[in-house]
């Protein structure tokens, strides 16, 4: 078993085959359950608190989202997480409120744009769904590529590209201690050692539309879109959600297995010290306060991120069945205050690891520099920085994690990639059929025809997101690029979602107006930021120096007034970046929704909308939608439990509320002592709340997986027994006719005439 194959040994090898084997298995099982297009597209309804959950996590966790975070807490370290600490009033209101959740598993939509056409109008579904549809293929475009490089890295699997014939032509086989170029003559060239970190791939390989032709990259890519589209084929939600529960267990219990290896290798003392020592100055990896030059991720960052939270919750959406999954509005609320508990175990894992990758390549001893020496060496093969930064932990990763973690690691990060990818597959292909198709139709499709549309619809999403990862070039962090691009849609979708749901007096035209100024903006900062280093820059400088100089003066005067805002002009990059776009449109599409609103209720004489039919209340009311017969709550009362829960779920309520309280406390705490009273931590101190902050988490992360896993179980054995004897209707296909789904034709009827029979 001491074989080694790449960068792990067979041993690691045959634990990933074994896993992706049994996975593949489980899906292939689902398939039974599938028989109509609500479970297809909304598993018909029936998942428990904890199958959503664990399930949801595992769709939103995504080796995409590792790696990108990799990249922010290499970066800023454990400053990455204080600044979060700011949204513990925001996160509790929203969890335990049941905020949006509820009121939208209320109105029993299967697309967000299907509740749109419910509440506005049949044009801003449509719209809506096209602007959803664009913004999430090109924000999913560069999964496939992320995860394609991470595998080629961390597994050291050969790159097969083919060679420029002005270079000689031919193919290069490169890894990562020997890169040989075959030319197309018959002679073979081979850098190693020195030659090996000045070699340049770029100028030797052949480019077809300014992309590099990387054999093994396309070949991999191929692959791992393919055992995503088999699961979304075999089960749609159903094979999604069972097997996202199945890899997310198994992703967080080796999360704690290698949280335990980190300290094993380090200790507490080993990481503060070097924190403390080997920072740049003004980029503290361990002071919040000290962090004025860490580029990006910055206090800023993890407010507007705050803000957004609360504007644009649930308005995107890469895994948008999860949000009608759920059996009732009660369990959907419950399995977010629950998913508040999950995210802590990868949040410790996915910040220890890089910051232990930061630690050991500084340490000061011969192995961290021979550590450091040969993850430089071979990022220099690599000619663009944003993959480099992407790719500087996993590699070191290979060269620290022992035999079988190395392995399991590596089945973590595969099973990352199929949970996001199979999900986003399914929640894309099925936007386009729900909400740009299917409003046009009169006639509802047969349930077969349906779901074989949703496949093609889903095979041309990863038809396309293969294309986009092979030919675009990236140039910002990951999490930039979520941001800006996510902007297109959720910037203008978050107050017509909100409002629609909480507010009688939105209207459509202020709809239209908010998803538009919304995707304007983004739009807006994507040119500048793509076009500056080769036309605007450059374009400024030669013919409107005066608007260059302008420009370069506001920023200073914005630098030197607003803390933590470091904005400056240069020729490589727009200063502004994704995160403040997202914030700029939030901001422009609020007040536009309001305003018109505002005119349409009060100069216009527009009436206000029927909210009962909407969220099924009242003569509208479907018993099984509701674990109470008592109306939920409203206004402040919606925080609080409600006659729905249990005492266990009371439990886990109080439980929340009081972990979330305590650590905003101390927030605020550290925040008067820095700032009001003058008295600011020492790194030292910062040293000790860290430790006690990481130790508490873990502890709360091992009682978490345990009982996670036996709700989950159960809840997944009783979905099974659920849906084998559950009632399909052909019309829950996500038609809306009069304002209302197909569906409830019967029921609204009988709402009519029994408040026909009231009035008379």
């Amino acid at each position: 078993m001491n074989i080694v194959i790449g960068n792990m040994y067979l041993l690691d090898w045959i634990l990933v085959g074994i896993l992706l084997v049994g996975i593949i298995g489980l899906a292939y099982y689902t398939k039974r359950y599938t028989k109509s297009v609500a479970d297809f597209l909304a598993a018909n309804r029936c998942a428990g608190r904890y199958l959503l959950a664990v399930s949801e996590g595992m769709a939103g966790l995504g080796a995409i989202s590792v790696i990108a975070q990799f990249q922010m807490f290499y970066n800023a370290g454990f400053t990455a997480t204080f600044w979060s600490l700011a949204s513990a009033p925001i996160y509790i209101m929203i969890t335990l409120s049941g905020y949006v959740i509820y009121r939208y598993r209320e109105t029993r939509a299967m697309t967000l744009a299907q509740y749109f056409e419910m509440r506005y109008s049949k044009g801003v579904r449509i719209y809506a769904g096209i602007l959803a549809w664009v913004a999430g293929i090109v924000n999913f475009g560069i999964f496939p590529a992320v995860g394609a490089r991470f595998f080629i890295y961390f597994c050291g699997i050969p790159r097969y590209i083919l060679g420029d014939a002005d270079q000689g032509g031919g193919y290069i086989v490169a890894t990562s201690t020997k890169v040989t170029h075959y030319l197309a003559s018959g002679e073979v060239t081979t850098y190693v050692g020195e030659a090996l970190s000045k070699v340049d791939l770029q100028a030797l390989s052949f480019h077809f539309l300014f992309a590099q032709i990387d054999l093994t990259y396309i070949a991999i890519m191929i692959g791992l879109l393919a055992v995503s589209l088999f699961f979304v084929f075999m089960g749609g939600q159903i094979a999604v959600m069972v097997t996202d529960f199945v890899q997310g267990t198994f992703t967080y219990i080796v999360m704690l297995a290698i949280i335990g290896f980190i300290f094993y290798k380090l200790s507490w003392s080993d990481i503060t010290t070097t924190l403390i020592e080997e920072a740049p100055e003004k980029q503290s990896m361990l002071n919040p306060f000290d962090t004025e030059k860490t580029a990006g991720f910055n206090p800023w960052f993890y407010f507007i991120s705050i803000f957004g939270m609360l504007i644009t919750y649930m308005s995107w959406q890469g895994s948008a069945a999860y949000n009608s999954s759920a059996k009732n509005a009660h369990e959907a609320r419950m399995s977010k205050i629950l998913g508040s508990w999950r995210a802590m175990i990868t949040t410790m894992a996915i910040m220890l690891l890089p910051i232990g990758v930061w630690v050991l390549m500084r340490f000061g001893t011969s192995d961290a520099d021979a550590l450091a020496a040969n993850v430089d060496s071979t990022l220099a093969m690599v000619g663009n920085e944003s993959i480099q930064n992407q790719m500087r932990v996993p590699l070191a990763l290979t060269q620290v994690l022992p035999i079988g973690i190395t392995g399991m690691f590596c089945a973590v990060m595969l099973f990352a990639f199929i949970s996001t990818h199979d999900t986003y597959l399914h929640s894309w292909g099925s936007i386009f059929i729900q909400d740009v198709i299917l409003p046009f139709r009169k006639k509802p499709f047969t349930p077969k025809q349906h779901i074989w549309l949703l496949r093609f619809s889903i095979l041309f999403v990863a038809f396309f997101i293969f294309l986009f990862s092979l030919f675009f070039q990236q140039s910002q962090y990951i999490l930039m690029f979520f941001a800006i691009t996510g902007a297109i849609y959720a910037g203008g979708a978050g107050p017509i979602i909100i409002f629609g749901l909480y507010w009688k007096r939105g209207s459509v035209k202020a709809a239209w107006a908010s998803l538009t100024i919304g995707w304007a903006t983004a739009i807006t900062g994507m040119i500048l930021q793509n076009g500056w280093e080769s036309w605007w820059h450059p374009f400024l400088t030669n013919y409107a120096p005066g608007v260059l100089s302008g420009l370069d003066s506001l920023f200073a005067l914005i630098r030197e007034n607003v803390w933590g805002i470091n904005w400056e002009i240069t020729p490589k990059k727009f200063p502004i970046d994704g995160q403040w776009f997202f914030f700029f449109s939030i901001i422009l599409s609020l007040t536009t929704y309001i305003t018109l609103s505002l005119m349409d209720a009060y100069i216009f004489g527009k009436p206000a909308h029927n909210m009962k039919q909407l969220l099924h209340r009242g003569e509208y009311r479907i018993e099984d939608d509701h674990s109470s017969k008592e109306a939920p709550p409203s206004g402040w009362r919606a925080i609080l439990p409600s006659s729905e829960f249990t005492w266990r779920d009371k439990l886990v309520y109080w439980g929340n509320f009081a972990w979330v309280m305590i650590w905003f406390a101390v927030f605020l705490f550290v925040i008067i002592s820095n700032f009001v009273i003058d008295n600011k931590f020492s790194d030292e101190n910062w040293g000790m709340f860290w430790a006690i902050q990481v130790g508490a988490s873990i502890l709360l992360c091992i009682f978490t997986v345990i009982w996670f896993l036996i709700g989950g179980v159960r809840d997944m054995i009783e979905m099974f027994k659920t849906l084998s004897t559950a009632k399909r209707d052909a019309m829950d296909n996500g038609m809306v006719h009069d304002g209302h789904s197909l569906v409830d034709d019967e029921l609204v009827e009988h709402a009519e005439e029994v408040e026909e029979a009231t009035n008379a």
